[in-house]
């Protein structure tokens, strides 16, 4: 099937033709608007003018009746020079007195009359029927005396001077559209422009996203609405980023787990398989086939507890380990711990020290309690021989505060942060000495304390032993 290609209408077009349009369309509407009111405004000037000039007239003669001829006469002179004339005429329409050029009565209609004799003044500020002229402003004023109609005054200006002065007004209203036109179209052109740069930039920015490149940043503002998304848009570059670092930090820490995995489980697995070979094919003397089996056994152990560790560590760290909080006297918890590990640290020539008093009591999960406390005197058994392991507790203010001090080899200061990493090896593990590995135990230990709401910090010093101090909130 042939796919039509679609005609692009491209947005600064869109942009700049719907300025355009409208302000052609507004220019339009308010140029008919303002010639209407123009030509109507003039007309009726001219109609009040001629008013004017009529109510004058016909109240000189009120005053001075017998000098009617002279106030016609100087009323001819002054409205002929002006281009306007008159008539007057009696109560039946005829005409008795006539200026230079006056119209004739004749043009009104029967309405009009009718009126007149009332007293109203008739007003036409446009006609081109009546009169016998190219078109003129008539007024028709009544002259009334005591309640008595006695005629009235015709006055009328020809329309051409007006329509002159009109025609120069919308042409310098044309001038003034063009010339508002063209600057609207320049100004159109480049609101549109800008608007059209700054989608462009979107749309680049969007393309480098695309193609991989989350280093990405655009202007923004609040100033409306395209700034507005490109400030969405900084957001979410700035989200993939995390994303992206977060994606990589976890590749990493997977090849990682799976080199240190991998490195846990080949000794135990390398002594079992040689161990298993040799009793295969007897090749350990009998006298060192218990040995070899209570070897093969421990080393199995090892990788349980290595599974374990990792399972019950991924638990913790996905938040899928319910606590179950409770108030333990922290002496019992001390006192089991030392019972437990006693005879590891006779082992080594160790003695485990308990000091706490009875009434101190700590908010946790007594289970996860005991599994940190068991991990660090662990930890500590491991890297002291011939010493004093302390297991101390103490309230203070709304707190419990527990302290693990040894008297072991220390670690140095550049390494304590590194020990709640998985499967840490300080540098004395890199030679003979067999105290260097830390294992799962203590990462375990901080998500522990982390899930309580705790805070664990530990203190060290080469040679003269390690501190851990863990505090529970007791709430």
């Amino acid at each position: 099937m042939t796919q039509l290609k679609q005609t692009k209408f491209r947005y600064f077009y869109q942009q700049f033709f719907s300025h355009i349009s409208i302000i052609i369309v507004a220019f339009l509407i308010l140029s008919i608007l303002f010639a209407h009111y123009v030509e109507n405004l003039v007309y009726s000037n001219k109609a009040e003018e001629l008013s004017s000039y009529g109510k004058a007239i016909l109240k000189d003669i009120k005053e001075n009746p017998y000098g009617t001829d002279q106030t016609i006469n100087r009323y001819s002179s002054v409205l002929a020079a002006r281009k306007m004339s008159f008539s007057m005429f009696d109560q039946d329409g005829n005409l008795y007195l006539v200026s230079k050029n006056g119209p004739t009565i004749k043009g009104l209609s029967k309405s009009e009359w009718e009126k007149i004799k009332k007293g109203q003044t008739i007003i036409i500020p446009i006609d081109y029927r009546r009169f016998g002229q190219d078109g003129v402003t008539f007024v028709v004023l009544p002259y009334i005396e005591n309640d008595k109609f006695y005629g009235g005054i015709l006055l009328t200006s020809p329309i051409s001077g007006s329509s002159a002065m009109i025609h120069q007004i919308n042409k310098f209203l044309l001038y003034t559209i063009l010339i508002a036109f063209g600057v609207s179209f320049l100004q159109s052109w480049f609101l549109s422009r800008i608007h059209v740069i700054r989608i462009k930039r979107l749309r680049e920015a969007a393309s480098l996203v695309s193609a991989g490149h989350y280093q990405v940043h655009v202007h923004s503002s609040n100033f409306d609405e395209i700034g507005e998304l490109a400030n969405d848009f900084n957001h979410m570059v700035d989200k993939i980023n995390a994303s992206m670092e977060e994606i990589e930090s976890l590749e990493n820490r997977r090849r990682q787990f799976m080199a240190d995995v991998s490195h846990e489980m080949r000794t135990p697995l390398t002594t079992i398989s040689g161990v298993v070979e040799g009793l295969k094919n007897d090749m350990i003397p009998e006298e060192d086939k218990e040995r070899g089996i209570n070897l093969v056994s421990q080393e199995a152990k090892r990788l349980i507890r290595l599974v374990n560790e990792n399972l019950d560590y991924d638990k913790i760290r996905s938040n899928q380990i319910q606590l179950f909080r409770e108030d333990i006297q922290l002496l019992e918890v001390l006192e089991i711990i030392q019972e437990q590990l006693d005879l590891q640290a006779e082992e080594k020539n160790n003695q485990i020290v308990v000091e706490a008093d009875p009434d101190v009591f700590v908010n946790a999960d007594y289970d996860r309690l005991i599994q940190i406390l068991i991990n660090i005197t662990k930890n500590s058994i491991q890297f002291t021989s011939d010493g004093t392991i302390w297991l101390k507790g103490r309230s203070e203010g709304d707190s419990t505060i527990i302290e693990v001090e040894d008297t072991g080899i220390g670690i140095d200061p550049s390494e304590v942060e590194n020990i709640w990493r998985r499967f840490y090896k300080a540098d004395i593990s890199r030679t003979s000495n067999p105290y260097g590995e830390f294992g799962l135990g203590l990462s375990i230990v901080k998500q522990l304390v982390l899930l309580h709401n705790g805070e664990i910090n530990v203190t060290s010093e080469k040679g003269k032993g390690t501190k851990f101090v863990i505090q529970f909130k007791n709430n």
